[in-house]
């Protein structure tokens, strides 16, 4: 099988296609792996997935140990507090908060040995057949295999190819996000402090790392739309400056390093919805099938429960694809729509009052559709399917 993204998806995918008895490629177009980015979350039943895959040490030695979360004013004075402990772990801040890139380094880890490889490289053009997948690669070579799985993010190449144009599945939620590690001279100490203009609906913040030398920087902006080339770096910079200008708290201090940062990341908090995530040989998993958006907070916990549960049900049908990818889709939607809800929630929980709004636009939370989002799927124990690499 061919994977395409060595981010979380597809070396999760990876680890359980190998178990299942599956020889698996992973196929990545940057030349290694991508450090830093945001820190994602897993809650409830992704801390399930996790314990399955013998890599919750692992995944706990490198989180960022974030003790809790406060929201502030503009000069610094505290409004709330949230602890990690909140909800048993499952919280605002989670138990489990790591960055996406050190997950990658954990999942990669974890897979080298018995996964090949290929970073530098892409899926130039693909044919599929009713026995396998025919597939040109970009460096020139060409190779056929039994499936194929996008595991390659917001901006699929690989969705575009086999389904169609972006604009016909993502969703733009109008708010845009950055993040890039900054030096820790703020004396951050284990506490996430975020800045929220309400006025604006801009928002700043600082997060720890582990590496208590340096923090995690956090900006948001509302935009109506998005056109900005998510691989023009230059262009987000001059972007964020311009959105970012006149805000107050530590702003222009965090501002002030962003040239120096090696880990830039800007995009569009966006959603995917798709009537099928495969077609034939060809699947999709992860944001590139069902994106919640970061502001959903389970994203993470959608690719690692995903990967589980896509290489389960393949494994289960005898790796049949129409059956398999059925299987999959079956037990993952109603996931994956809870989640998504729960990011338009929250992204309408940010937005700046309007003239006809009154004082606040604060949606009212449902419960019940949290717990769904954390927990609400089943994870079946796949009796009798084969398992190489079960660990205690």
């Amino acid at each position: 099988m061919l994977v395409a993204g060595a981010s979380i998806a597809g070396p999760a995918l990876a680890h359980w296609l190998r178990r299942r008895g599956a020889e698996v490629t992973v196929v990545e177009r940057s030349p290694g792996l991508r450090p830093g980015g945001q820190a994602v979350d897993a809650r409830g039943v992704a801390k399930e997935v996790i314990r399955r895959m013998g890599l919750d040490a692992a995944v706990r030695a490198a989180r960022t140990e974030t003790a809790g979360a406060y929201t502030v004013d503009v000069d610094g004075n505290v409004l709330e507090t949230f602890r990690a402990d909140d909800h048993g772990g499952d919280g605002f801040i989670a138990e489990i908060e790591i960055l996406r890139g050190d997950l990658s380094r954990v999942l990669y880890g974890d897979t080298r040995d018995g996964v090949e490889y290929v970073f530098g490289d892409r899926i130039a053009e693909l044919a599929q057949d009713p026995d396998g997948v025919d597939v040109a690669f970009a460096g020139g070579g060409r190779r056929r295999f039994d499936l194929v799985v996008g595991a390659d993010g917001l901006h699929s190449a690989l969705r575009g190819m086999v389904f169609g144009p972006r604009e016909r599945f993502i969703r733009h939620l109008g708010l845009v996000l950055a993040f890039y590690s900054v030096p820790n001279e703020f004396g951050l100490d284990r506490w996430l402090i975020d800045y929220q203009d309400q006025e604006s609906g801009r928002s700043a913040g600082l997060r720890p790392i582990q590496d208590a030398t340096r923090a995690m920087a956090m900006f948001g902006f509302p935009s109506a739309d998005f056109d900005i080339d998510h691989r023009d770096v230059a262009a987000q910079k001059r972007l964020l400056r311009e959105r970012m200008a006149g805000l107050g708290w530590l702003t222009p201090r965090i501002l002030a390093h962003l040239d120096d940062t090696p880990d830039f990341y800007l995009d569009q908090v966006a959603q995917v919805g798709m009537e099928r995530w495969s077609s034939g040989r060809v699947a999709l998993l992860g944001d590139a099938a069902f994106c919640s958006s970061p502001m959903s907070g389970g994203g993470t916990g959608l690719a690692l429960v995903g990967a589980y549960l896509l290489a389960g049900e393949l494994a289960a049908a005898g790796w049949d694809p129409e059956a398999g990818f059925a299987g999959y889709e079956r037990r993952m939607r109603p996931f994956v729509g809870a989640n998504q809800e729960i990011g338009r929630l929250h992204v309408r929980s940010r937005e700046a009052p309007g003239p006809d709004t009154g004082p606040s636009t604060e949606p009212e939370w449902d419960l019940e559709l949290i717990e769904r989002a954390i927990n609400g799927v089943e994870l079946p124990d796949y009796a009798g399917v084969p398992d190489s690499g079960a660990r205690s």
